[in-house]
């Protein structure tokens, strides 16, 4: 810490080594001389205003610091709730463009099956008219064969 002392008379012309200013002062209290108590009392008043003065600013500045922090903390949970509100808002704006083309396809995948089973059904009816046509053939086949049967048995 650094303490000012410009306005009380010095009791010394040198300057004090750390560590030598209590040895100083213990001089300074030792000496009988009205001067050197009333030296010492300044100066140990003085010093104590000023650690007190000192605490004093060194807790309103670590006071301002939390506040600080505490705005800073704000700050960023506001950011980082707009993140989500916007990254939500994306993500359902993405997902409903997913369900648009999700139903396009299966739209397009109706109607191929639909075109898909008009074909097949136009086969089945197909196969169905040649399965009819197949058994005349056959029935007519075997009436032949039946009558040629016969005529053969009833030939002399």
């Amino acid at each position: 810490m650094d303490f000012y002392f410009d306005d009380i008379p010095s009791t010394s012309q040198s300057t004090p080594k750390s560590g030598q200013e209590d040895s100083q002062m213990t001089e300074d209290t030792d000496n009988e001389s009205p001067r050197g108590k009333s030296s010492s009392l300044s100066m140990t008043d003085i010093q104590e205003q000023n650690t007190s003065s000192k605490v004093t600013d060194i807790s309103r500045r670590v006071q301002e610091l939390v506040e600080k922090i505490n705005n800073s903390r704000t700050s960023d949970q506001k950011v980082m709730d707009s993140f989500q509100d916007k990254l939500v808002a994306k993500v359902t704006e993405m997902c409903q463009q997913m369900k648009e083309h999700l139903f396009t396809v299966y739209e397009e995948n109706s109607n191929e099956m639909q075109l898909k089973l008009l074909e097949l059904s136009e086969v089945l009816e197909s196969c169905t008219k040649l399965n009819s046509e197949l058994l005349e053939a056959s029935h007519a086949l075997a009436g032949l064969r039946g009558a040629l049967a016969i005529s053969k048995t009833s030939e002399p």
